[in-house]
């Protein structure tokens, strides 16, 4: 089958099963999984991962972490380390990072894949919890703000953690670790002195009276909406850019650069039609191309033995539930949003799979363990707002009836 054939195919039953499991209020990104695994080796082998494919899934990386990095607010991260929340926060990643981690040594992995079982199963995806807490009304609740703050620092640790991994020395002897493991913090350094310089810097131009906004209509005016995000585009590949050359991945430089990027940057108007165009290259094209990719390179023959994925699925659940439950009662929640809390960690999705990819790519793991890896973020991004609606829902109900009684 020819590229574009392929492509093609790739896409129309990409976007048809992302609809089809939007329509059941599950997320886009399960079915769009789920028809690369249909069309790829595991079912029908009708489409094989290549390279040319490849390289549109990495074009689809950066606009899926740029469309990430968008929906959350620096502010929002700096506040997520303070005040009660940081308590689940920590939990939310401490507990099921160690949870991969005992998984991966009783299953006797190397370092490496032990590492990166331990990261992905510590992930909460952020677009996937707002997602989920939107399709319950739910975004103004406890639930969802201590949610969404556990989401954002366990998402950025991860991808700090993953910067500092991709450093590390091919031949790793105790004395190259040690000085691979200083240098990558003065880099860690680095990078963190420039991003928080960067809003530093943008912060002091506000408050000397230059109106961003006015300036973004102005090119909007001059050059047309696109040349807005042509130059969104241009800011976040230049973190990016500098993120590489410091030696970590592109992504991460450009997550935190489209984090830097504020709404009040903009008209509402405008950010609604740059967020629409961001959203029509990435959620209609590009961003199903990635996750159906990931499905192809997914084989389910690979996943052996199956008691060591068995125990992936259960510790990755029941490590987030524990996590989000126990820190909900630490911080006085009820039983019901600390339970919640916990079932709504389990939504992994987008930087998980991510992470497995670039790890994979890598070569830090191998294909049984990041076909393992994609089952989880399928499994416990289905099973989220099943469990919540059966659980979770009714009680809230329940308690709203006795408050308005």
């Amino acid at each position: 089958m020819s590229l574009l054939t392929s492509l093609l195919v790739l896409i129309v039953v990409a976007r048809l099963l992302g609809q089809i499991f939007q329509r059941f209020n599950q997320p886009a990104i399960v079915g769009e999984m789920l028809a690369g695994i249909f069309l790829g080796p595991s079912v029908l082998n009708l489409i094989q991962a290549n390279t040319a494919l490849a390289g549109i899934s990495e074009l689809a990386i950066f606009l899926v972490v740029l469309s990430a990095g968008l929906e959350m607010n620096f502010k929002d991260i700096l506040n997520a380390l303070r005040g009660r929340g940081v308590v689940i926060a920590v939990l939310g990643f401490i507990i099921p990072l160690a949870g991969g981690i005992l998984v991966g040594t009783a299953f006797q992995l190397d370092v490496m894949r032990t590492v990166f079982l331990g990261l992905c199963v510590s992930i909460t995806a952020l677009p996937v919890t707002v997602r989920i807490l939107q399709s319950f009304n739910l975004l103004d609740s406890d639930i969802a703000r201590y949610s969404v703050a556990t989401a954002i620092l366990n998402d950025v640790v991860a991808l700090l953690a993953l910067g500092a991994i991709l450093n590390l020395p091919e031949h790793r002897s105790f004395h190259s670790v040690g000085i691979s493991i200083i240098s990558t913090s003065w880099k860690l350094i680095a990078l963190g002195s420039f991003i928080l310089g960067c809003n530093w810097f943008l912060k002091k131009l506000v408050e000397r009276g230059v109106h961003l906004k006015k300036i973004s209509e102005r090119i909007v005016n001059l050059l047309g909406n696109e040349a807005l995000f042509g130059i969104l585009v241009l800011f976040v590949l230049a973190f990016g850019s500098i993120s590489e050359a410091l030696g970590f991945h592109f992504v991460i430089g450009a997550f935190f650069g489209a984090l830097l990027i504020d709404r009040k940057y903009f008209f509402p108007s405008r950010y609604n039609e740059l967020d629409h165009t961001l959203r029509s290259v990435s959620e209609g094209f590009l961003a199903p191309v990635f996750f159906a990719y990931l499905g192809l390179e997914f084989n389910i023959f690979a996943m052996k033995p199956y008691g060591f994925v068995i125990t992936v699925l259960a510790v990755s659940i029941g490590s987030k539930i524990l996590a989000g439950w126990l820190g909900g009662i630490l911080i006085q929640l009820s039983h019901t949003r600390s339970l919640g809390i916990g079932i709504i960690l389990n939504g992994r999705g987008v930087m998980e799979l991510v992470i497995a990819n670039i790890a994979y790519e890598r070569g830090f793991i191998g294909q049984d363990l990041f076909s393992t890896l994609v089952l989880m973020g399928v499994v416990t991004t289905i099973i989220t707002p099943l469990l919540f609606r059966k659980l979770i829902i009714p009680k809230l109900e329940a308690d709203g009836r006795s408050e308005v009684s």
